[in-house]
């Protein structure tokens, strides 16, 4: 078992093993990040007219930052469903909490393509659908932390960093998914068409990505560290508990670190398309486009990021992306302003140039900086409430400064702020955190001390685990 995250040669070929984990938790993120991207997109396109009537006719701008904060009121729940989700994963496994939380993602997404509209329910419609919403935020807070962990833990060591860009690369995939699929919708039909049923199609083809990520993901074996936690006598029964009272730092470092990647995230995701169209009045599928253009450059250099981690060390690389981003938050507007498709899709372009670096290397940072005990409670809070400064309100947040400025680059301002209070956040990890052993070794060592008959009885499974002198120990009585 600790075969899988010891270190190991460079010539180290991938499993077969190792590939079903890693498409278990790409295919899934893709499947659960298509199911809120959708959502994203629709909210700047098309939610506010449908869901909150009233506001549209006394101000559509107001009715727009209303459609954006219904986009941000289910990061509110992801603490919650991290802290649920983290719970049952630290006690029960990873896999158990990743085929819950994909189910759960995407019947909210089907059931959204299902809601009637404001015009047809009146009040309920917005109420329903900020319930689902919610839902969805619930999910999405167990997901992330699951997919990162079954991804690293099954890593080599030198290869943490490029296993960990797999779930990572799933935001990416699945806005590009998303992208092209209200693309397809936009081009095929006619606004009439679009706007009375079109928009609902992409919602409801949630059913068949939920079939077949739960058929992938069913397949992948438990992770090896929980498995190896497993042999406890008894496991913790507080590990929310244990994770605050010990690692309150590596909590509140996890979300300033993940807070500026995220907001600037959401803006290619969603609020750069909607400028383009609302805005600067641009065609909706020039807009869709660029998207698509800044979604490969976001795949290309996440994954690039999470390879290079390996190399350079996981700081350098979150250092480097977030100066990028603070370079360009605020030039890029200057592009996006001349309405011009190749120069529009070449500002959001460039920006994921330092995306990537400040999001690839995110699974194995976070993996090494928490003790096996509470990892998944520890990655999963801090990601989630990462989500709450950064993403949750960022389209929100740049809709109210156009409104109140008139002006984009003013949105830049903000852009290259949290992005330098993460750069400030990511500073103070330990260098150290690389490469750490990712198993409970002390654990492992009290419980052969405890227990000398799995010794005699596993002697090649006590051996992987703690060594061969480990192993010795129990079994002549020695205590470690």
């Amino acid at each position: 078992m600790s075969a899988n995250t010891a270190t190991a040669p460079q010539g180290h070929e991938m499993t077969r093993e190792e590939k079903k984990v890693l498409a278990g938790t790409l295919v899934g993120t893709t499947i659960e990040w298509y199911d809120f991207f959708i959502y994203a997109q629709a909210a700047g396109f098309i939610l506010a007219t449908h869901f909150f009537n009233p506001l549209g006719e006394e101000s559509a701008a107001l009715a727009q930052v209303v459609s954006w904060a219904s986009l941000g009121i289910s990061f509110l729940f992801r603490p919650l469903g991290a802290i649920a989700a983290g719970h049952i994963g630290d006690k029960f496994g990873r896999k158990v909490v990743l085929v819950l939380t994909l189910v759960g993602m995407g019947g909210a997404t089907t059931l959204i393509g299902l809601l009637p509209t404001y015009a047809t329910i009146g009040i309920w419609a917005p109420i329903i659908l900020v319930v689902l919403r919610i839902l969805q935020g619930f999910s999405a807070g167990g997901e992330w932390g699951g997919a990162a962990l079954m991804s690293v833990e099954h890593a080599p060591n030198h290869k943490r960093g490029l296993f960990g860009a797999y779930p990572q690369i799933g935001v990416p995939l699945g806005m590009l998914l998303a992208t092209a699929f209200m693309f397809v919708m936009t081009s095929a039909l006619t606004p009439e068409q679009f706007e009375s049923w079109g928009w609902r199609v992409p919602f409801l083809s949630s059913v068949i990505l939920i079939v077949v990520g739960y058929l992938i993901r069913m397949t992948v074996d438990e992770s090896p560290v929980f498995k190896e936690m497993q042999l406890r006598q008894t496991e913790s029964s507080a590990p929310l508990g244990q994770l605050m009272k010990n690692n309150k730092r590596e909590v509140l470092l996890a979300a300033l670190i993940f807070a500026g990647n995220n907001a600037v995230g959401y803006m290619v995701i969603a609020f750069f398309a909607s400028y383009g169209a609302k805005v600067l009045g641009m065609p909706r599928t020039d807009t869709l486009i660029a998207s698509l253009i800044g979604g490969l450059g976001w795949l290309i250099f996440t994954m690039f990021g999470g390879w290079i981690s390996d190399r350079t060390g996981r700081r350098l690389t979150f250092q480097i992306g977030y100066v990028l981003l603070i370079l360009w938050s605020i030039p890029m507007w200057f592009l996006l302003n001349t309405a011009s498709l190749p120069l529009f899709a070449a500002a959001i372009f460039l920006l994921t140039v330092g995306l990537g670096p400040s999001y690839g290397p995110q699974s194995a940072m976070y993996a090494e900086m928490f003790p096996a005990r509470v990892r998944y409670s520890g990655v999963s809070i801090g990601y989630a409430f990462g989500s709450i400064i950064g993403g949750a309100f960022a389209p929100m947040v740049a809709q109210l400064i156009l409104n109140r400025t008139g002006q984009g680059w003013m949105i830049g301002i903000y852009m290259a702020a949290i992005s330098l209070l993460s750069l400030i956040a990511v500073s103070f990890v330990r260098k150290s955190d690389q490469g750490r052993d990712l198993h409970v070794e002390e654990v492992h060592q009290e419980y052969l001390s405890e227990h000398p008959e799995f010794v005699e009885q596993n002697p090649t499974a006590a051996h992987m685990i703690l060594g061969e002198g480990a192993a010795r120990g129990p079994a002549s009585g020695r205590k470690h």
